[in-house]
Parts: structure tokens; sequence; C-alpha cells
């Protein structure tokens, strides 16, 4: 555990039940840390269930002691970054960490490079590029403004890192995301802002399922599509496993970020 008393942290894409964004926010409060959290929609993804998106992140982390607050906001709009940004600090007095994990949802973009519309390689780029260059250029103006240091810690991508087929638009969003954050880094570390980004693997979360549904075209029901996808990428991993969002009895723990952040 490290003791985040008294700071404030602002994760984007936080509404889904079984994101990465979620269990970074339980992480960051079961650490001390206030928390903004963020999303497109209040619920992101569709529920069968009680799941009521950013509304019920919220009230997990107060129900763990923390205050906590939910602005639904488009990352990919500057006003609304902007006011997402003024609203943190007019409610919880301070920023000190950002985490920008939204990205686009997998859908048409997921084709060869030859068949992708314009309109779709845009879309991804407006999200996963400008999304993060937004957020990082609003909260690193505050951090300075505020004088004290802080974290930012962007979710990029091993398709970052190395291309695919088919996914020639996220990869190219994901390597942006790296050169920024290193350009960024170099650019706050006078300022005592720690600037980094994480590169996961496939993470079993519900963008799996949008995984499943833009790569496979089978006639078969959404269940299966899924497990097809998870047998077909687990098959590539050395450990023969996806990497896991795991429930604890308080808090998620998503050890990436734990390193990341110290």
């Amino acid at each position: 555990m490290y003791d985040l008393n008294g700071k404030v942290a602002l994760v984007t894409g936080a509404g889904g039940e079984n994101g990465i964004g979620r269990a970074v926010a339980r992480r960051l409060a079961a650490d001390g840390a206030n928390l903004v959290v963020n999303d497109v929609a209040e619920v992101p993804y569709p529920t069968n269930g009680q799941w009521r998106g950013l509304v019920s992140v919220t009230e997990e982390i107060e129900d763990m002691g923390n205050h906590a607050i939910h602005i639904v906001a488009d990352v990919s709009n500057a006003e609304q970054v902007q006011n997402m940004v003024n609203q943190a600090v007019d409610a919880l007095g301070r920023l000190d960490i950002l985490v920008c994990n939204a990205a686009a949802i997998a859908g048409q973009d997921r084709v060869p490079l030859v068949e992708l519309a314009e309109s779709d390689w845009d879309r991804v780029q407006q999200i996963n590029v400008k999304g993060v260059f937004l957020c990082c250029q609003a909260v690193a103006r505050h951090l300075i403004t505020q004088g004290e240091g802080g974290k930012i810690i962007n979710i990029s991508s091993i398709q970052g890192k190395r291309g695919s087929a088919l996914s020639g638009a996220y990869c190219a969003s994901k390597s942006a995301v790296i050169s920024l954050t290193e350009s960024l880094a170099k650019e706050l570390a006078s300022e005592g802002i720690n600037v980094n980004a994480i590169c996961p693997g496939l993470v079993d979360t519900e963008r799996a399922s949008h995984l499943a549904e833009a790569y496979i075209n089978e006639e078969i029901s959404e269940r299966e599509k899924r497990q097809i996808f998870v047998d077909r990428i687990t098959a590539t991993v050395p450990l023969g496993r996806l990497q896991v969002v795991r429930m604890w009895p308080k808090w998620q723990h998503f050890w990436l970020l734990r390193k990341q952040i110290t």
C-alpha cells in the first residue's frame, strides 16, 4: 500500500463493470486518494445486472471512505475536457494524478487498411490520441499552476509497440500515445511531474467482447465468438492466460499502475 491521502486522481474511461478504469480507480482509492471518475456516458456499456456505471464506481469508492464524484465527458472534445478538470478541482480542491484510460470501442475500424473508411480511422484517432492529448494538456496546465508536481499515466497497448493485421488504426493510435508520453515526460520533468505509459496486452474486460464481434464474422452467439477470440489470443501468450482485473474484498488490484505511480 502507498500513501495517497490528500491526493485527488482523475481516471477516464472508468464506467465499465469489469474494466481497467474501475480497477485503477478502486486501487487508487485503496491507497487513500479521492477520485474523479469519467466516461463518455454514465453507463458506457449495456448491462443486464445491477451495474449503474459511473454511479456504481462512485458509490464503491465512497463506501471505502473516500470522496468521489463522476463526470460524463467526451475526452475528444476540448471544451468538455476543460470543464471536467474545472469541475474536479472545484469539487475536490485539487488534482494530482491523471490516468488516461478511455479508448475507442472496437468496431468497423478492425478491417484491412485498404478497406478502412476515413471516418473510422478518424474516430479511433480522435478518442485514442486527441483524447489523451487534451486530457494531458488540461491536467498538466493545472499541475504546473498548482506547483506540487504530479503523475500522469497513459494507458497505451502492446499493439502500440508492434503492428497487427486488421488493427492498423488502433495500433497507430497507441503508438502515438507512447510517443506523446515520452515527449510530455521530457517537457514536464522540470515541474516535478512524472509521465508514464503502460502497454498491456489483451485484458479480459468488456472490450474482449467488442473485439470478438469485430473480428469474428461467423453466425454464432456472442458468447461463442468471445470464447473463440479469447482462445486465439491466449494461444499467443507464453503463460497461456490473459491479463485479468482481480476483485479483492475491498479493492481491485492492477499491479502495473501500482508500479507507475510510485
